[in-house]
């Protein structure tokens, strides 16, 4: 079997030309960084070390809630939901309720 290729991905297989498609790349939005997030802005500098260092385990920044005139990041992956108090603190148990 004599096949020859160029560089369009076309190729000739036993005598019958085939093209191979190409893909395009797959952008999942899911895997953003925290921050091209809209809530990046509003986070405290405590905050955004701690939200950097969860995204590497796949924590997305949901949203921040303010709770007595602090904000509080809220983030989530597959396993769960965790908040992060301005002061940079980690809660990997919080009881909150998220709609």
């Amino acid at each position: 079997m004599k096949y020859q290729s160029n560089s369009m991905g076309i190729y000739l297989i036993g005598g019958h030309v085939m093209q191979l498609q190409q893909q395009q790349p797959y952008n999942d939005r899911r895997h953003e960084s925290p921050e091209h997030s809209v809530w990046w802005k509003k986070l405290s500098l405590a905050q955004k070390f701690s939200v950097g260092s969860l995204g590497k385990f796949g924590y997305e920044l949901l949203f921040i809630r303010n709770d007595k005139g602090r904000s509080i990041a809220v983030l989530s992956n597959s396993t769960g939901t965790v908040i992060i108090t301005e002061d940079g603190e980690i809660n990997s148990s919080p009881e909150i309720i998220i709609r």
